[in-house]
């Protein structure tokens, strides 16, 4: 059985070392002149890494990762709102995310990775399957969605990058008026962070100057960072199938989300293991993938709505109060609500991946 998958990111990568080790001959193509991922930070939280262990990537993704415990989350002037112990917790891994994707990239023999190839139509691939993981401006959507929706704006920029350092920090999340950051410290001292704010698409604004009175060292992470990535944060309306015929949506072509939950690519290592694990069959994919990502993606948004979006005054009173009056044990259950994953049972490659 032959599978070619389209895109050569996290989700496409995953997907063909999750397919091989099942036992599928795999190609991967990719549109870009070479393979890499740009970006700053990602938390591969525990649902990912029990993909990774299933691929069987799992030791160099901790040697290369730094195991944390998120501090919580604060207010933007630095008071924590829930400050969690190191204790009863599954770690998350802190780490870039161009080490991740190229653990994926070092999994697979060069021989079956092509770039600067693009894939207008599942009509040219000779494949029993094809993995649609071009992004979300996907081309390959359409076949399997005729007239779906595109990408709509979600209602907020984003900023990114990796200061320096060093600096000693935990993970946290901060919330202040009509705004966000996160921190994810790295094991070589540097520090991914990243800012976000409610605003107009393609507004012309300066990260330094929004965010300069939040608490230390957010300022100080902004101003130093020599590369800062900018992007307006989209995301995909929810669609009736990932399946059609032979070919599967999987990663950001799929469900791309909003980013308040950090899910995103762990959604992306989850769809590549699930896809090999039913051993290619589309319907229990789907039946699998549809649900689950999609009570993700409306937990991030709900996460938008508690978080970034909200900016009157008495109603971040109350949110603050909330969440400083909430037990340990709920906000660690709230935290790790989408994180309790398993890999699903093994099915054999023999399996019909078509869907009549």
């Amino acid at each position: 059985m032959k599978a070619i998958v389209v895109g050569g990111g996290i989700g496409g990568l995953a997907a063909a070392v999750s397919l091989r080790r099942a036992g599928w001959e795999v190609e991967v193509r990719e549109r870009a002149a070479a393979f890499g991922e740009i970006g700053a930070g990602v938390g591969v939280m525990p649902n990912a890494m029990r993909a990774l262990e299933w691929m069987g990537v799992d030791a160099e993704i901790r040697r290369l990762g730094t195991p944390r415990v998120s501090g919580g989350v604060r207010a933007s002037d630095g008071r924590w709102l829930v400050h969690l112990p190191d204790v009863g917790q599954e770690k998350v891994i802190a780490m870039h995310r161009a080490d991740l994707h190229g653990v994926l990239l070092r999994a697979l023999p060069s021989s079956v990775l092509f770039n600067d190839v693009e894939v207008l139509s599942s009509d040219e691939l000779d494949a029993d399957l094809v993995v649609a993981a071009d992004g979300i401006n996907s081309r390959l959507r359409a076949e399997v969605v005729p007239g779906a929706p595109g990408p709509e704006y979600a209602g907020a920029t984003a900023w990114r990058g990796v200061a320096p350092g060093p600096y000693d920090l935990p993970i946290s999340q901060t919330l202040g008026p009509g705004g966000e950051a996160g921190i994810l410290p790295l094991g070589d001292g540097r520090v991914c962070w990243y800012v976000a704010c409610v605003a107009p698409a393609g507004a012309d604004l300066d990260p330094v100057a929004l965010f300069a009175d939040w608490h230390d060292p957010l300022p100080q992470l902004v101003s130093s960072t020599p590369d800062v990535i900018r992007h307006d944060i989209y995301q995909l309306p929810l669609l009736p199938t990932f399946v059609k015929g032979r070919v599967a949506l999987l990663g950001d072509a799929a469900h791309a989300m909003t980013p308040y939950l950090g899910q995103g690519a762990c959604m992306a290592l989850e769809d590549a293991v699930t896809l090999a694990a039913v051993g290619g069959d589309l319907v229990r994919y789907d039946a699998l993938r549809r649900p689950r990502t999609q009570s993700v993606w409306k937990g991030s948004r709900m996460a938008g709505k508690f978080g970034i979006e909200m900016r009157s005054p008495i109603a971040l009173a109350l949110r603050n109060f909330a969440f400083r009056v909430l037990p340990p044990s709920l906000a660690i259950q709230g935290m790790t609500r989408f994180s309790t994953w398993e890999v699903p049972q093994v099915h054999s490659i023999g399996s019909n991946p078509a869907v009549n």
